[in-house]
Protein backbone atom coordinates (compact mmCIF):
# COMPACT_ATOMS: atom_id res chain seq x y z
CA UNK A 1 0.00 0.00 0.00
CA UNK A 2 1.22 3.30 -0.98
CA UNK A 3 2.62 5.38 1.35
CA UNK A 4 1.30 8.73 -0.18
CA UNK A 5 -2.24 9.46 -0.57
CA UNK A 6 -3.47 11.05 -4.13
CA UNK A 7 -3.10 14.53 -4.23
CA UNK A 8 -7.02 15.09 -4.47
CA UNK A 9 -7.20 13.06 -1.41
CA UNK A 10 -5.03 14.85 1.17
CA UNK A 11 -6.26 18.28 -0.43
CA UNK A 12 -9.92 17.21 0.61
CA UNK A 13 -8.65 15.85 4.10
CA UNK A 14 -7.18 19.27 4.72
CA UNK A 15 -9.84 21.75 3.68
CA UNK A 16 -12.29 19.12 6.32
CA UNK A 17 -9.66 19.48 8.78
CA UNK A 18 -9.94 23.32 8.41
CA UNK A 19 -13.45 23.34 7.74
CA UNK A 20 -13.95 21.16 11.80
CA UNK A 21 -11.25 23.27 13.40
CA UNK A 22 -13.93 26.58 12.63
CA UNK A 23 -17.20 24.42 13.76
CA UNK A 24 -15.24 22.98 16.96
CA UNK A 25 -16.24 25.12 19.62
CA UNK A 26 -19.17 26.33 18.16
CA UNK A 27 -20.36 22.55 18.34
CA UNK A 28 -19.26 21.94 21.60
CA UNK A 29 -21.04 25.49 22.91
CA UNK A 30 -23.76 24.58 24.47
CA UNK A 31 -22.27 21.31 26.11
CA UNK A 32 -19.79 23.69 27.46
CA UNK A 33 -21.91 25.65 29.53
CA UNK A 34 -23.97 22.84 30.25
CA UNK A 35 -21.61 21.56 32.64
CA UNK A 36 -18.46 20.47 30.60
CA UNK A 37 -16.78 23.78 31.60
CA UNK A 38 -16.96 22.77 34.99
CA UNK A 39 -15.98 19.02 34.44
CA UNK A 40 -12.70 20.73 32.98
CA UNK A 41 -12.02 22.66 36.28
CA UNK A 42 -12.69 19.62 37.96
CA UNK A 43 -9.71 17.39 36.33
CA UNK A 44 -7.54 20.46 35.61
CA UNK A 45 -7.78 21.52 39.10
CA UNK A 46 -5.11 18.72 40.01
CA UNK A 47 -2.69 20.13 37.90
CA UNK A 48 1.02 20.43 39.29
CA UNK A 49 4.11 20.81 38.43
CA UNK A 50 5.68 20.22 34.41
CA UNK A 51 2.59 20.00 32.64
CA UNK A 52 1.93 18.35 29.70
CA UNK A 53 -1.59 18.60 27.99
CA UNK A 54 -2.50 16.15 25.06
CA UNK A 55 -3.80 17.28 21.81
CA UNK A 56 -5.12 20.58 22.94
CA UNK A 57 -7.06 21.55 19.54
CA UNK A 58 -8.44 24.85 19.98
CA UNK A 59 -7.52 25.33 23.96
CA UNK A 60 -10.86 24.39 25.58
CA UNK A 61 -9.07 23.68 28.38
CA UNK A 62 -6.83 26.40 28.91
CA UNK A 63 -8.65 29.30 31.42
CA UNK A 64 -9.30 26.08 33.87
CA UNK A 65 -5.92 25.49 34.59
CA UNK A 66 -4.48 26.47 38.14
CA UNK A 67 -2.55 29.78 38.43
CA UNK A 68 0.20 27.90 40.33
CA UNK A 69 0.89 25.47 37.40
CA UNK A 70 4.71 25.78 36.97
CA UNK A 71 5.19 24.79 33.29
CA UNK A 72 2.42 24.17 30.92
CA UNK A 73 3.14 22.95 27.33
CA UNK A 74 -0.06 22.41 25.20
CA UNK A 75 0.77 19.92 22.40
CA UNK A 76 -1.49 19.78 18.94
CA UNK A 77 -0.52 18.02 15.89
CA UNK A 78 -3.06 19.21 13.81
CA UNK A 79 -2.64 22.51 11.66
CA UNK A 80 -6.16 24.00 11.79
CA UNK A 81 -6.20 23.51 15.39
CA UNK A 82 -2.87 24.59 16.21
CA UNK A 83 -3.27 28.10 14.46
CA UNK A 84 -6.73 28.24 16.96
CA UNK A 85 -4.71 27.25 20.13
CA UNK A 86 -1.94 30.11 19.17
CA UNK A 87 -4.74 32.83 19.43
CA UNK A 88 -6.18 31.41 22.35
CA UNK A 89 -3.19 31.40 23.74
CA UNK A 90 -2.36 34.97 22.80
CA UNK A 91 -6.28 36.38 23.83
CA UNK A 92 -5.76 34.69 27.18
CA UNK A 93 -2.30 35.79 27.83
CA UNK A 94 -1.74 32.55 29.63
CA UNK A 95 1.83 31.82 30.00
CA UNK A 96 1.84 28.20 28.23
CA UNK A 97 3.72 26.56 25.48
CA UNK A 98 2.13 25.60 22.13
CA UNK A 99 4.17 22.35 20.41
CA UNK A 100 3.51 20.94 17.55
CA UNK A 101 3.66 17.16 18.23
CA UNK A 102 1.60 13.42 18.28
CA UNK A 103 0.43 12.12 21.21
CA UNK A 104 2.32 8.89 20.53
CA UNK A 105 6.05 10.87 20.02
CA UNK A 106 5.72 13.50 22.85
CA UNK A 107 9.52 14.96 22.52
CA UNK A 108 10.49 15.12 26.13
CA UNK A 109 12.82 12.61 28.56
CA UNK A 110 12.13 9.75 30.28
CA UNK A 111 10.27 10.95 33.90
CA UNK A 112 10.22 14.28 33.37
CA UNK A 113 6.78 15.42 33.52
CA UNK A 114 4.66 15.68 36.75
CA UNK A 115 1.12 15.67 35.18
CA UNK A 116 -0.16 14.96 32.07
CA UNK A 117 -3.67 15.87 30.87
CA UNK A 118 -6.22 14.24 28.26
CA UNK A 119 -8.80 15.49 27.68
CA UNK A 120 -11.75 14.20 24.51
CA UNK A 121 -7.90 12.72 23.41
CA UNK A 122 -7.92 8.63 23.64
CA UNK A 123 -10.82 8.06 21.31
CA UNK A 124 -9.18 9.76 18.04
CA UNK A 125 -5.84 8.15 18.31
CA UNK A 126 -4.87 5.38 16.06
CA UNK A 127 -2.61 3.51 18.96
CA UNK A 128 -3.85 4.30 22.18
CA UNK A 129 -1.55 2.17 23.60
CA UNK A 130 1.30 3.84 22.50
CA UNK A 131 0.25 7.05 23.31
CA UNK A 132 -0.56 5.48 27.05
CA UNK A 133 2.72 3.75 27.01
CA UNK A 134 4.33 7.45 25.89
CA UNK A 135 2.41 9.00 29.10
CA UNK A 136 4.26 6.33 31.37
CA UNK A 137 8.00 6.95 29.77
CA UNK A 138 7.65 10.99 30.11
CA UNK A 139 5.46 10.84 33.81
CA UNK A 140 8.11 11.09 36.77
CA UNK A 141 6.99 8.11 39.37
CA UNK A 142 4.21 9.50 41.49
CA UNK A 143 3.10 11.43 38.43
CA UNK A 144 -0.71 11.67 37.14
CA UNK A 145 -2.25 11.31 33.89
CA UNK A 146 -5.95 13.16 34.09
CA UNK A 147 -8.54 12.05 31.98
CA UNK A 148 -11.93 13.60 30.64
CA UNK A 149 -12.90 11.23 28.22
CA UNK A 150 -15.71 9.66 26.43
CA UNK A 151 -16.14 6.17 25.72
CA UNK A 152 -18.38 2.75 24.83
CA UNK A 153 -21.31 3.13 26.63
CA UNK A 154 -22.62 0.23 29.41
CA UNK A 155 -26.63 0.64 27.38
CA UNK A 156 -26.45 -2.33 25.06
CA UNK A 157 -28.47 0.01 22.79
CA UNK A 158 -26.53 3.18 22.80
CA UNK A 159 -23.43 0.78 22.36
CA UNK A 160 -25.24 -0.85 19.23
CA UNK A 161 -25.78 2.55 17.68
CA UNK A 162 -22.14 3.91 18.12
CA UNK A 163 -20.67 0.41 16.29
CA UNK A 164 -23.19 1.32 13.48
CA UNK A 165 -22.31 4.81 13.63
CA UNK A 166 -18.55 4.63 14.22
CA UNK A 167 -17.58 5.18 11.08
CA UNK A 168 -19.49 7.85 9.71
CA UNK A 169 -18.98 9.64 13.00
CA UNK A 170 -14.78 9.14 12.54
CA UNK A 171 -14.76 10.62 9.45
CA UNK A 172 -16.71 13.67 10.11
CA UNK A 173 -15.11 14.30 13.80
CA UNK A 174 -11.14 13.90 12.53
CA UNK A 175 -10.96 10.35 13.86
CA UNK A 176 -12.68 10.51 17.34
CA UNK A 177 -14.02 6.35 17.70
CA UNK A 178 -17.11 7.08 19.58
CA UNK A 179 -16.66 3.21 20.49
CA UNK A 180 -13.82 2.85 22.18
CA UNK A 181 -13.26 1.07 25.86
CA UNK A 182 -10.95 3.56 26.93
CA UNK A 183 -10.91 2.91 30.83
CA UNK A 184 -9.91 -0.31 30.04
CA UNK A 185 -6.94 0.88 27.96
CA UNK A 186 -6.27 2.80 30.99
CA UNK A 187 -5.86 0.17 33.34
CA UNK A 188 -4.11 -2.10 30.72
CA UNK A 189 -1.49 0.35 31.10
CA UNK A 190 0.63 0.25 33.84
CA UNK A 191 -0.94 3.09 35.27
CA UNK A 192 -2.81 2.82 38.56
CA UNK A 193 -6.15 4.46 38.33
CA UNK A 194 -7.03 6.32 41.39
CA UNK A 195 -10.13 7.48 40.77
CA UNK A 196 -13.01 7.72 38.09
CA UNK A 197 -16.05 8.66 37.61
CA UNK A 198 -19.04 8.05 35.23
CA UNK A 199 -20.64 10.90 33.99
CA UNK A 200 -22.76 11.87 30.82
CA UNK A 201 -22.23 14.83 28.72
CA UNK A 202 -25.21 17.37 29.01
CA UNK A 203 -26.19 19.43 26.40
CA UNK A 204 -24.15 17.57 23.77
CA UNK A 205 -26.63 17.23 21.30
CA UNK A 206 -25.07 13.49 19.51
CA UNK A 207 -25.51 10.68 22.00
CA UNK A 208 -23.36 8.72 21.20
CA UNK A 209 -20.88 10.43 22.55
CA UNK A 210 -22.52 11.68 26.32
CA UNK A 211 -20.86 8.89 27.96
CA UNK A 212 -17.88 10.04 29.91
CA UNK A 213 -15.72 8.99 32.55
CA UNK A 214 -13.49 11.83 34.87
CA UNK A 215 -10.55 10.72 36.79
CA UNK A 216 -7.11 10.14 37.48
CA UNK A 217 -4.44 8.04 37.22
CA UNK A 218 -0.76 7.61 39.01
CA UNK A 219 3.10 6.25 37.60
CA UNK A 220 3.49 3.25 40.29
CA UNK A 221 6.79 3.93 41.96
CA UNK A 222 7.07 7.63 43.81
CA UNK A 223 4.37 10.13 45.58
CA UNK A 224 3.88 12.83 43.24
CA UNK A 225 4.73 16.15 45.10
Amino acid sequence: MSGTAPAAATQGSDLWARVFATLYDPLLWWGERAGMGARRRQVLGRARGRTIELGSGTGLNLPHYPGDVEELILTEPEPAMRARLDRRVRTTQRNAKVLDASADQLPFTEESVDTVVSTLVLCTVDRPDAVLREVERVLRPGGSLLFLEHIRSKSPRLARWQDRLEVPWRRFAEGCRCNRATLELIRASGLEVDEVQEETWQGMMVPIVRPLIIGTATKPGGRHS
